[in-house]
């Protein structure tokens, strides 16, 4: 570990690191486990110019601020360096874990808001997320969504010309399928295995969060995209807040394009092929 990145941490946190271990996960820059000399335990990110790192510091204290979701505290949050609590974690997403996350994640979409969007654009995945505020959530999620991220996997080389001529055919025929929903919701926006943490059965806390106000099936949708949330957590969530029908027959794959949008911007290959067998079953 470079010592400037040493007395980064030390001057943010007030106590030198007297030890740094490195962690998993996380799209931008190094992850580590940081023991201070006054006892507390960290995650430090490091990063750069450009790294997104500071949005996602105000991603955080945005969930902290408007909601109950559990989230790491914020201690300290620029573009170089940023510094969390350390959530400890045991165990895997269980049943019992995916009862306790649809409370918390239904109680999390109660949160509103007068338009669709944010008032600061953030980041999934390490991408640039626009996020500019807009009356209809339809009219948002073809432009800020689908038909963003596929001109930016169509400008990296990965998404080709033919399929995102057929992906503008599909965006401009949305309301065959969506409906307005009824206000916009606040949304984690980046719910897979990854960002979930558990601790004894319970959520410990969601981490990397790519925050807007959506319609929240959008959210369901990626929870269940990579099997993430399965039966205990829809379950339990429709307690709260019931889904209207279609849902799973139809609106959970049209929605989940975004996310897999998102994957072949970062990483192209068999996501192209995903990409193209939705548009195919929508007859697009």
């Amino acid at each position: 570990m470079r010592r400037d990145v040493k007395d980064a941490i030390a001057g943010a946190a007030g106590s030198p690191p007297v030890r740094l271990a490195p962690l998993g996960g996380g799209c931008i820059g190094e992850v580590y486990r940081a023991e201070l000399a006054d006892g507390r335990a960290l995650v430090a990110k490091v990063g750069g110019p450009g790294s997104g790192l500071a949005v996602e510091g105000f991603m955080l204290q945005y969930l902290a601020d408007n909601s109950a979701l559990p989230v790491p505290a914020v201690v300290h949050a620029d573009d170089s360096l940023l510094l969390m609590t350390l959530i400890e974690t045991s165990g895997g997403i269980t049943a019992a874990v995916q009862t306790h996350a649809a409370d918390l994640v239904a109680a999390l979409h109660d949160v509103t808001a007068d338009t669709f969007g944010l008032e600061h654009d953030t980041v999934i995945g390490g991408l640039h997320q626009p996020n500019t505020p807009t009356a209809s959530w339809l009219e948002f999620f073809r432009d800020q969504r689908l038909l963003y991220m596929g001109h930016e996997a169509l400008d990296a080389g990965r998404l080709p010309g033919s399929l995102m001529s057929r992906l503008e055919t599909f965006a401009g025929r949305l309301d065959r399928w969506l409906a307005e929903p009824e206000h916009p919701s606040l949304i984690h926006g980046d719910m897979w295995t990854g960002n979930v943490l558990s601790r004894d059965g319970r959520i410990a806390g969601f981490i990397d969060p790519a925050i807007y106000y959506a319609d929240p099936e959008i959210e369901l949708a990626f929870s269940n995209l990579f099997g993430t949330f399965g039966e205990p957590f829809f379950a339990r969530y429709t307690e709260h807040r019931p889904l209207a029908p279609g849902f799973f027959e139809e609106r959970r794959d049209l929605y989940n394009l975004y996310p897999l949008l998102v994957h072949v911007r970062l990483f192209g290959g068999s996501y192209v092929g995903s990409v193209e067998s939705t548009l195919a079953r929508f007859g697009c």
